[in-house]
């Protein structure tokens, strides 16, 4: 048998040679890392953003004025809790700090040692923990009320009346419950025409504690309830009409879809709300002190002014505050780190 020219010996021709593209001739050119920084998706570069957003920045440029001003130049006076400070040592209070002698440590270790102080921090974690219990559900439930009012105008006024002691002083609050639970108030009169007994709940110390939560549920709670209905605006109506096609009854649809659309927000206000826990009230404190006495109304705020203004130990009552800061501080991180874990963002993202 003949063999043609590029046959095999077994009468089979060999495949073809697949002819490779010309684009795959062609080296591939690696762009440098800084054109791939140019080229990434989504990012533009300082300059452009900056020129994109000139207008907000500048309009938040006097609130970042204020802040600074305000809020973290002050901070600098910290020093003087690892000092005797004396304002008398110079001309102004700010050159004082550089002429008062340095104590190190010995503001704080007077603090432990201090009995009133452990005292106040008592009365703030006791309130704290009462007013988390009692006040930070009640705008949940007052929204989730509104937000079932069919009639528009109705769930307006409602609003609006729950809202409305917010713009209130914490004078005229404790003015207006006077009034009313105070020993010549609405509910004392009326107990003593019917020959019941006296009554003034605005001096009694034991229930001092629930007296201050319920003006704090009265004048704030209409703010947490804005803020809870602007987040059930965002929750879709279909979720609601796909919950009814299955079956699902006014509760069962709360359950399932209006509490779950309110997780994000209750996690960003709890971690808010557990970072101000030391941070119970100083006004509303201060008021009432006389009528209860130091024992049941004082709280770190009111005991820091105590020794602080009334007294002049300037040092002493930054040392308290100093460290009521960092425990705020260690108590938002761990209130943030713990919603991460329940799948929240929190205050930051992880």
């Amino acid at each position: 048998m003949s063999l043609t020219a590029g046959s095999r010996p077994d009468g089979t021709r060999p495949p073809a040679a697949v002819e490779e593209p010309a684009a795959a001739l062609v080296p591939k050119v690696v762009p440098s890392k800084r054109a791939q920084k140019k080229q990434g998706a989504g990012k533009v570069s300082w300059r452009i953003r900056l020129r994109r957003d000139r207008a907000l920045i500048l309009m938040t440029l006097p609130a970042l004025g204020l802040l600074v001003l305000f809020n973290y130049i002050p901070l600098l006076g910290n020093v003087v809790a690892f000092q005797d400070y004396d304002p008398y040592a110079s001309t102004n209070g700010v050159t004082a700090i550089f002429h008062s002698p340095w104590l190190g440590v010995e503001q704080f270790s007077r603090m432990i040692d201090d009995p009133l102080f452990w005292d106040a921090a008592k009365n703030t974690v006791m309130l704290f923990v009462l007013q988390l219990v009692l006040f930070f559900p009640i705008p949940i439930a007052l929204a989730l009320l509104i937000n079932s009012v069919i009639r528009p105008r109705v769930r307006a006024v409602a609003q609006a009346i729950m809202y409305l002691p917010h713009f209130f002083s914490w004078v005229l609050v404790v003015t207006v419950f006077q009034q009313i639970f105070g020993g010549a108030g609405i509910i004392a009169q009326t107990m003593e025409k019917h020959g019941w007994g006296a009554f003034d709940l605005m001096t009694n110390a034991s229930l001092f504690k629930f007296l201050v939560t319920a003006q704090s549920v009265w004048k704030d709670a209409g703010w947490g309830i804005i803020v809870f209905l602007a987040a059930l605006a965002a929750v879709s109506t279909d979720l609601y009409e796909a919950a009814a096609m299955d079956g699902a009854g006014r509760w069962r649809r709360m359950w399932h879809v209006t509490l779950p659309a309110l997780r994000p927000v209750i996690a960003l206000l709890l971690v808010l709300r557990v970072g101000d826990a030391l941070s119970v009230g100083f006004e509303q404190f201060l008021l009432q002190r006389d009528a209860v006495g130091a024992g049941a109304s004082e709280v770190l705020d009111t005991y820091v002014w105590n020794i602080g203004i009334q007294n002049g130990d300037f040092s002493y009552a930054a040392a308290v505050g100093l460290v009521k800061g960092a425990i705020g501080v260690a108590l938002v991180l761990g209130a943030n780190k713990f919603s991460h874990l329940l799948g929240e963002q929190g205050v930051y993202k992880k």
